[in-house]
Formats: C-alpha cells, sequence, structure tokens
C-alpha cells in the first residue's frame, strides 16, 4: 500500500478503527511552540508523530496485542497564539472527550499544552498524581516573564495537585528548589545505581495517575530531536518498565507526550509514535 492511500491519523487506520464513534482512544495534536528557549520546531512534533505512526507495526510482541482494534481517533489539532488562550482551548477539548468516555493523548508541541489536559483530567479524577517524565524539573515560578513558559509547567501544575513524582531530571535552576519536594524527585543520577526506583517511584503515587512526558527524559543518544537535550537521561527499557509497572499498580488516566522537535533523522519520530503504541498497548491489555 503506498503512503498516498494511507489515511492521515495516528496509525494510518481505516474509518473503522479511527471514527471518533468507534474509538476508545482520542489523539489530540497541539502543534504550540511560542516559549521554547533554545531549538524552536516542536509545533512541527505532532505531525511528524502522525506521519512516522503510519509505518508501524500494529502487533505488540510484549502484550500479544494489537491496541488499534479499540480504536484510535485523531482529532483536530488545537491551534492558538498564545499560552494562556492555548491551555483553555486544550482543557476544553479534553473535558469534553472525558465527558465522552474516551481516553485522551495530547501530542505537543512544547511542554506547556501539558497543563489544559492535566487540568481537565484533575477535574474529571479525583486523587489524581502526576507522573512527570522529565530531564528538567520545569518547576520555575515564571521564566523570562511568562508564568506560562515551557520551564514553569510543573509549578503551574502543582497548583492543580500537590502529587508530582518526577523522573530522570538532571538538570534546574538554584531558584527551582523552594518549589520541589526532594522525596518526590528521582533524579537521573541515582536512579541508574537504585535497582529498585521503579517501585519507590510507583509507591509515591496514588490511585489515579496522569503521565506527562518530556522526551528529553531519554539519554539524547537515542532522543536527539528536543529542543533542550540533557546528557545521562533513562533509555527505552527503562522508560517502558517504569510505566509497565504504574499500570498494573495505578490506574492511568491519561497522558501527554511533548517537545520532539523533528530534524533530518525520522528515528526519534518513530521512537515517539513507537512509545504512544507501547503506551496504550499496556494500558488496554
Amino acid at each position: 500500500m503506498s503512503n498516498k492511500t494511507i489515511p492521515d491519523n495516528f496509525g494510518g487506520l481505516p474509518d473503522k478503527y479511527s471514527s471518533y464513534k468507534n474509538s476508545d482512544i482520542v489523539i489530540l495534536p497541539v502543534p504550540f511552540d511560542k516559549t521554547s528557549s533554545w531549538i524552536k520546531g516542536a509545533d512541527k512534533g505532532p505531525a511528524a508523530i502522525i506521519n512516522a505512526s503510519k509505518n508501524m507495526e500494529l502487533y505488540d510482541i510484549e502484550t500479544g496485542t494489537e491496541v488499534y482494534t479499540r480504536g484510535i481517533h485523531t482529532a483536530k489539532a488545537v491551534v492558538s497564539s498564545n499560552s494562556k488562550t492555548m491551555i483553555n482551548k486544550v482543557q476544553k477539548v479534553v473535558s469534553n472527550f472525558l465527558e465522552d468516555r474516551k481516553f485522551v493523548t495530547v501530542l505537543g508541541g512544547e511542554h506547556t499544552v501539558s497543563l489544559g489536559s492535566i487540568k481537565a483530567h484533575a477535574e474529571r479524577f479525583s486523587n489524581l498524581s502526576i507522573l512527570h517524565l522529565d530531564a528538567h524539573t520545569d518547576m520555575r515560578d515564571s521564566y523570562e516573564g511568562n508564568k506560562y513558559s515551557h520551564a514553569c509547567v510543573m509549578a503551574r501544575a502543582k497548583e492543580v495537585t500537590d502529587k508530582i513524582i518526577s523522573v530522570g531530571i538532571r538538570s534546574m535552576d538554584s531558584s527551582e528548589l523552594k518549589n520541589i519536594d526532594s522525596e518526590y524527585i528521582f533524579y537521573a543520577s541515582k536512579t541508574r545505581r537504585d535497582r529498585n526506583w521503579i517501585n519507590k517511584a510507583t509507591g509515591k503515587l496514588s490511585s489515579n495517575v496522569y503521565i506527562t512526558v518530556d522526551l528529553d527524559v531519554f539519554d539524547p543518544s537515542i532522543m536527539p530531536s528536543t529542543g533542550t537535550p540533557e546528557p545521562g537521561g533513562p533509555g527505552w527499557y527503562d522508560v517502558l518498565e517504569l510505566i509497565e509497572t504504574v499500570s498494573k499498580k495505578r490506574n492511568i488516566v491519561g497522558f501527554d507526550i511533548v517537545e520532539l522537535c523533528p530534524s533530518n533523522n525520522p528515528a526519534p519520530d518513530f521512537l515517539t509514535a513507537k512509545l504512544i503504541y507501547k503506551i496504550f498497548s499496556l494500558i488496554f491489555i
């Protein structure tokens, strides 16, 4: 089948498995990149992920499932010119999907897009905690005069729920120290020496979990296509083992994937698409 005949949606799925009515899962692209502080281009991330996803095998070896048969609908992208408007739009759209009992995944864009989705899920699900996978703490009160910068997203999320468990952290500003609780941060330099860190991190999560994945959590050797790459991050199987453990012990209610900054190398785009599909497979097994 040539690329011209493949539907332009996540997974390249036919209508039977991608219409809104037939789908348990909704993908929401948010191509927003207004506050990135180094390499621009995260607004091109959602399209790159969807394009790469058309080349995935839809059978998952580890779970023995074909999660696409649950239906994966790719919604119309949310577009906005400023952070606050975008956050409000995303919150409204995601809330509507949750009202229809859809499982929602947001594709960024810069990390700020997560906030609207987090707010919508916090309104819908009680006792919500956030599993935050990132190279950076993102706990600045404000950055470059903007409280809604990508560098402040978890500070704003903390206003929604104070139960935020951060994993993969290896970069921060001293001004963020007052905003963090070291009990809930799993620094990459320490987890690499601790074989039980996944169980420890999972144990700190509440019953309902929202996951936000900034792709710079991965080591740049496998994920170079981010706006702020940091050396020393976890690998593919480290992240999957964490999410698999959480999926078995907690209720994952939604997630987002942000900060893909596409380049001439398509491998990171495919990694991101595969990660999304793997998470679906682990949740819906």
